[in-house]
Order: C-alpha cells, then structure tokens, then sequence
C-alpha cells in the first residue's frame, strides 16, 4: 500500500512540474488586460533548435525598414529575442494594429509576435484629423474641373434623349396608339439618362459606386414590384386592350356582370354609361380578364320569352300559332324564323318558350320583346288556349273561432261578380296606331355629347381605324 501510494505521489508531481513548464496561452499587454497572440504565416512550421545571433537584429532592421515606409507606424517600435516580435507604440487607428502585425508575420525567421499596440487619442492626434479633412477638401476642388466636365456630359446626353422622346408626332406614326407611343418616349428618355450617369460616374473613376447604385436599384425595383403589382398589372392590361381593341366606343357590352355602353378606354380605366344613365369606372386589370359579350357587334340578335298554357291544351297548336303571330309583327326578322319549343311539362301547364330575331338597328330589344309577349299572349287567349294560374286549396280548420254574425257585411268593389264588371278594352292599343318599337337613342346621345368633351379626348384609347379583336 505504501508503495502504490508513492507512486500516485510521484505522477501528481510530474503532471504539476508538466503545467508550471507549459508556455502562457496568452501575452499580457502593459496598459492592461491579456491580447491574444498573432500567429505568423509559418506558425505550423517546425521551430529552429539553433539561431543565428544576429538573425534577430535583421529581423529588427527589416521592421524598422518597412515602418519607416509607412506613415502610420513611424511611432511604433520593434524589439526581436529569439524570434519573438514585441510590436510597442501608438497607431492612428484601431484597424492599424492588425494590419502592423499581419506585416510583421510576413517576415521570414519571426516565430510569434507579442502586439502591445495601441491606439493614439492623443489632443495632437485629434487635431491632425482636421489637417486630413482640409487636405480631402483640396482635393476635392481640384477635382471640380473633372465633375463639371462629367456632369455636362451626363446633361448633354440626357438632352438628347429628352429630344427624341419628345418627337411626339414620329412614335405616334411609328406605335399602333398614343398610349404605346407614351411608353416608348418615357423609355428612351430613361435609357438616356441611365446612359449619361453612368459614363459620367465613369469619368469621375467611380465605376464601383456605379455597381453598388445599379444593384440597390435592381433591389428596390423588386420591391416596389411586389408592392405595386395590382397597379403593373393594370397598366399592362391598359397596354393590351389598346392593342387589341375589343370594343368601340358606343358599343353596348357587359363586361361580366357589368353592363353599359362605352364612353371611352384610358390608360388606367374602361369608363361606361349605364343603360340608367350612370357612370361606371371598371379598371383595365378587371375588364382584360373578364368575359366580354358585345351586344352591337352583331345587328341581329335574338328575344325569348315563356307562356305556359294548360295541361289538356295541344302544345303543338299553340308552337305553331305562337310563331305564326310573331311571324306577323313587322319588327321580326323572316330569317332566321321565329319558332315556338316546349320547354317543360308542368305539375298543371305546358311552358312553351318563344323565339324571334329583330334588327337592333331599326328595333329597340326591350320593345320589341315586350309587345311580342302581348300579341302570343292575345292569340293563345282568343284561340282557346288556357293560360293556368297557381290554384291554391284552402283548408279551414274546424278549431278555428266562428265567425261573429248579425254584423253587416262590407262589400268592396272586388267583390263584385264579374258578370256586373265592363270586359276590358282589347281595340285600345291597336286605335293607337303602329307599336314603336324605334330604338332607344338617349343613352347612345349621352355617350356621344361625353365623347365630344376635348379634354377627354386625349386619354382615349380607342381607335376607330384599328380592326376590332
């Protein structure tokens, strides 16, 4: 046991004799606290067991040689033992410190540098810094020639492009519209501004700002494309519709579940009269994806209508009445004919739908529509032909209270039999003369007294001598 004791005694020892021979990890600076030690290039090379005596004095010299080059490090001092670097003094800055050491570590034969550098924040140091700002200040007026030189360059050629872009009446003859025309000037007119910055900031030898500008550019263009991009797809809806042309300027369309006639097409909006008489603003993003359907395009167009007759009634004799009546009207078209289809069968009536085609250049569609539903209507009746009406029962509930008698019972003129009621006056309308079925003009007057405003006329976009898509 003894033994097993003294040789745990004698390893502790070693190990402790081990630690105290071990060098510090860190070199103590004299103004306090400990800097870590910057490694030379040949840190990881082996260490020479024998030097030169005067080895270390070269090294010396050599670091007093390079300093004396540098007017940053004419106060800092160099002292060399056995390869180690002890750097002493005061630097401008804080970044001359490294920068003194990575020189040093540079020097063939130097093992490790001890940096006790420090920074000068002495009064004289401080007042020095205005020397350097009144030197940069000379500088910088002598470089004013050079500027004004580069800024009458980047002027003159900006000039130019403002120039062509101003040669309206060319990009108008050249570009389908005004709106494309608009484009292409603003774009050669930003072409050469680019143009005349950058080879004024080429002058200048500030073709790194040059980049670092461009690329915050390119960042912020990106940005703002996220932000805006309702308002760039709208504009470039306005782009294609100008283009494309799916309308003139009255037409009456719907544009989805919008509907009205056109005034005008702008750069940002279609505008609209509603058939009351309103004006309806729609932004071109809306209407270029929207379903258009264009009422005036096609001067031939088709009414409906359904009547329903009784179920016992022969449907093919009311078809062939209902389309022989609406044959008759001067308002309908011989071709295509008009046709009567059913369309269901009913728990009590027949529904029979009615068709026609009139010209809406000389019939209006709502009257037209209307007085052909009146004359089916009065031929179906006169011929027979029942029209049903919902037929309710009523049940009366024996719990319900009696009714209180002796009182006098109110006649009221609906009560009375029909028998005792005048027929109605079937002759009324046809005494009044031919039907008017004449289109309706006061909503397509209203569109062309807006479109007759010359302040409105230079944002239209809409060209009547471009083919309609």
């Amino acid at each position: 046991m003894r033994a097993v004791f003294q040789t745990l005694m004698a390893l502790l020892a070693a190990a402790a004799l081990a630690l105290l021979a071990s060098p510090p990890a860190h070199a103590v600076i004299p103004g306090g606290g400990a800097a870590p030690e910057t490694e030379p290039a040949g840190e990881t090379q082996a260490i020479a067991q024998d030097r030169d005596g005067g080895e270390d004095r070269r090294i010396e010299q050599r670091i007093e040689g390079i300093f004396s080059e540098l007017p940053a490090f004419r106060q800092v001092e160099a002292d060399v033992r056995g390869g180690v670097v002890t750097l002493s003094g005061v630097v401008p800055g804080e970044a001359d410190i490294d920068r003194a050491a990575n020189i040093v570590g540079r020097i063939q034969g130097v093992v490790t540098i001890e940096n006790a550098l420090e920074r000068d924040t002495s009064v004289e140091r401080g007042l020095g810094a205005l020397g350097d700002l009144s030197d940069r200040v000379e500088r910088w007026i002598a470089l004013l020639p050079l500027v004004g030189i580069a800024a009458l360059v980047a002027l003159l050629i900006a000039g130019l492009g403002y120039f062509l872009a101003g040669l309206g009446g060319l990009w108008r003859r050249i570009t389908p519209n005004a709106f494309l025309a608009e484009i292409v000037a603003s774009a050669i007119r930003f072409v050469f501004v680019t143009l005349g910055l950058v080879i004024a900031l080429d002058i200048l030898g500030a073709g790194t700002l040059l980049g670092a500008v461009l690329g915050g550019a390119g960042l912020v263009g990106v940005a703002l494309g996220f932000a805006m991009r309702d308002t760039i797809e709208n504009y470039v809806a306005s782009l294609m519709l100008s283009l494309r042309q799916p309308f003139r300027a009255n037409d009456h369309v719907r544009i989805g579940d919008l509907e009205g006639r056109v005034i005008r097409l702008t750069s940002r909006a279609t505008i609209l009269m509603t058939l009351d008489g309103n004006h309806l603003r729609i932004p071109n993003g809306q209407v270029f994806k929207a379903v258009i359907l264009n009422y005036t395009r096609n001067p031939q167009r088709r009414f409906d209508f359904e009547l329903g007759i009784d179920a016992d009634d022969d449907p093919r004799a009311a078809m062939t009445l209902g389309a022989r009546v609406l044959a008759g009207l001067d308002f309908v078209l011989d071709q295509p004919e008009p046709a009567g289809r059913i369309r269901q069968v009913g728990d009590s009536n027949i529904v029979i739908q009615y068709l026609a085609w009139i010209d809406q250049r000389e019939a209006d569609w709502f009257k037209s529509r209307s007085l052909a539903i009146a004359a089916v209507k009065q031929a179906l009746e006169e011929a027979g032909f029942a029209l049903p009406e919902p037929i309710y029962r009523l049940r009366f509930d024996g719990r319900s209270d009696p009714l209180a008698l002796g009182r006098p019972a109110t006649v009221r003129q609906s009560d009375e039999p029909a028998a005792s009621r005048p027929p109605p006056d079937r002759t009324a309308p046809s005494a009044a003369g031919p039907p008017d079925v004449r289109p309706e003009r006061e909503i397509a007057e209203m569109v062309e007294q807006e479109r007759r405003n010359p302040a409105e006329q230079a944002d239209d976009l809409l060209d009547s001598r471009r083919p309609v898509e």
